[in-house]
């Protein structure tokens, strides 16, 4: 049996305080799935990029892995069949 293999590759942007990510999963037929997320550094706090970079990309990976949840949820919901509707007499 092959190994299917899914890329995700994270963008991160740093503009002042604010840190936004992107997480663009890439499937071998080629589809695409993109997850979004955001950090915002209170002006109190140490100067440490790094933190703004991880909490804004596990922000971005646990918005792509919802957005995961809904598509596999519409297709099982293609995938099943319809309930019987009631019909009041």
């Amino acid at each position: 049996m092959e190994a299917k293999q899914w890329t995700v590759q994270i963008y991160i942007n740093e503009e002042g305080d604010a840190t936004s990510a992107r997480a663009v999963l890439t499937s071998r037929d080629d589809t695409h799935v993109v997850g979004l997320g955001r950090a915002h550094r209170n002006p109190a706090d140490a100067l440490v990029p790094e933190i703004g970079d991880e909490l804004a990309a596990a922000r971005a990976l646990a918005d792509l892995a919802q957005r995961l949840q809904v598509i596999s949820s519409h297709d099982i919901e293609g995938l099943t069949t319809p309930p019987v509707p009631s019909r009041a007499w």
